[in-house]
């Protein structure tokens, strides 16, 4: 089994063929899917896609590129979108001091109430950082020595300080598409070294396609040639690497089944 612990299936690149990309993913033996908050305007969007195909999950999130879009934002709004039975993380949120398509005032502000809404609730947060490191490691460890909370840095493409602060809080790391670039060797360096217990594998579908798909739109799918890559760095057969992923997935996301998560994920 492989799970695609990040994608955005609700964006407008899978309108015309959705049920072909399902496909394609079930054949190439993907079993759950996280479709990844990005503002709530497609919350319903998300939700819907979730009712129709049983083994797709949702988070509630906005992404630091929409900061400006909901300036009044609380963790209790988070909180009662979450309470959804197939919500079961909270973000995508974090930091882009890359694009910086909103004052980083405003991102931080954000990121401030995803962590409050991760913290009260219990589910994961999922953390998008780009070029932002010295702010995501601060705001992140002020709020966790108030109260700890769970989660994931998706689509990990930052320093080894970073990746061993995120490990040190507990967090999980997930190896995309990049994984595979060919200019991408400090990236791959980092995974050779992350726990076991630690690792995820995402597509961050329609973006980062992986080699050999690279410029193609991405899909749920080619996550597994990221986990094929990752198998081969880490010396391990793929079969045990796509178990590893998909318990790591179903130990971090402890909402994935309304059954229990055990008996959802061995199925």
């Amino acid at each position: 089994m492989l799970v695609d612990s990040h994608c955005h299936l609700d964006f407008d690149d899978f309108e015309d063929d959705m049920d072909d990309v399902i496909v394609r993913a079930r054949d190439c033996g993907v079993s759950l899917i996280l479709n990844a908050g990005n503002n709530l305007k497609e919350l319903d969007d998300q939700l819907a896609l979730s009712e129709k195909y049983p083994f797709i999950y949702a988070a509630v999130g906005v992404h630091p590129h929409n900061a400006l879009e909901y300036p009044d934002l609380t963790a209790e709004d988070l909180i009662a979108k979450a309470s959804h039975p197939k919500i079961i993380g909270i973000g995508e949120t974090g930091l882009d001091y890359y694009y910086d398509y909103a004052p980083r005032e405003a991102q931080i502000k954000l990121l401030r109430e995803h962590i409050r809404a991760a913290q009260e609730t219990g589910l994961p947060l999922i953390i998008h950082n780009r070029d932002s490191d010295e702010d995501m490691m601060s705001v992140l460890d002020e709020a966790y020595r108030k109260k700890t909370f769970s989660g994931v840095i998706h689509c990990f493409s930052s320093s080894r300080q970073f990746a061993d602060f995120a490990l040190s809080i507990g967090f999980y790391l997930s190896a995309s598409g990049i994984i595979t670039f060919n200019k991408s060797g400090d990236i791959r360096a980092i995974f050779e070294t992350v726990p076991l217990d630690r690792l995820l594998v995402e597509t961050d579908a329609p973006f980062l396609a992986p080699i050999p798909q690279r410029g193609h739109r991405n899909e749920p799918s080619f996550v597994r040639y990221t986990a094929e890559k990752l198998a081969q760095l880490r010396d391990i057969p793929f079969d045990q690497m796509a178990q590893i992923t998909s318990d790591n997935f179903c130990n971090l996301f402890r909402k994935a089944s309304d059954k229990g998560r055990r008996e959802y994920c061995q199925k």
